[in-house]
């Protein structure tokens, strides 16, 4: 679809910062329903995809646009951060 902007978030059931950081994510997929795709994806259950990605460390949270990666955040960030990073590629 065009214009399809997804954050993916790379995490594992262990990793204490991951859990911190869940509720913000449901709060930005709620804040940007019908712009924002939000998915966790299990770094233990998918190794192979992580490393694709070159995921090191844990919770990394990346956007993509169209398919394509525009942004890495690595931690437990604070909402704000990831606020303006989806920000710079979000559509209005």
């Amino acid at each position: 679809m065009e214009g399809d902007l997804v954050l993916v978030e790379f995490w594992a059931p262990w990793c204490g910062p991951c859990r911190m950081i869940h509720p913000t994510i449901g709060e930005l997929s709620k804040e940007y329903k019908g712009k924002l795709k939000c998915f966790k994806l299990n770094t233990d259950e998918s190794p192979d995809i992580a490393t694709q990605y070159g995921i090191r460390s844990i919770p990394t949270i990346m956007i993509f646009k169209n398919g394509e990666k525009k942004d890495a955040i690595i931690g437990a960030v604070p909402k704000t951060t990831l606020t303006a990073s989806i920000e710079k590629f979000c559509e209005r």
